[in-house]
């Protein structure tokens, strides 16, 4: 975010997570919303995978096949997706959710559509 100043050239805001906007007496807050980092992305589709963790003892990890390392079908999937999506606001096109089949590739897709929001 780039400086902002006031009619005295007093410096207001240089960054924000908040903000608030003042327009005809009425106040508003807006919340911006700062690109979810690769390890809080991860840590959240663990986190809702483990329960279809297989009984062998591996770890889920980037490389993790979801569809063929874990014992969840399409429909958990798609739930666990637009789990995601709420979460982390963004929408994942059904072709694309299609494509995905590991860990990685979910959170890279989660990371890209971040960004450009």
């Amino acid at each position: 975010m780039s400086d902002v100043q006031n009619q005295n050239g007093e410096l207001l805001l240089r960054t924000a997570q908040n903000m608030i906007v003042e327009n005809d007496d009425i106040a508003d807050t807006l919340v911006l919303r700062r690109p979810p980092a690769r390890a809080e992305v991860m840590a959240e589709i663990c986190r809702q995978l483990e329960p279809f963790q297989a009984d062998d003892g591996r770890t889920i990890t980037g490389a993790t096949v979801i569809s063929k390392d874990l014992s969840i079908d399409s429909l958990a999937v798609m739930d666990m997706v637009m789990d995601l999506e709420d979460q982390f606001d963004v929408s994942i096109p059904m072709n694309v959710v299609a494509e995905i089949q590991t860990v990685d590739e979910l959170a890279d897709t989660i990371l890209a559509l971040s960004a450009r929001r």
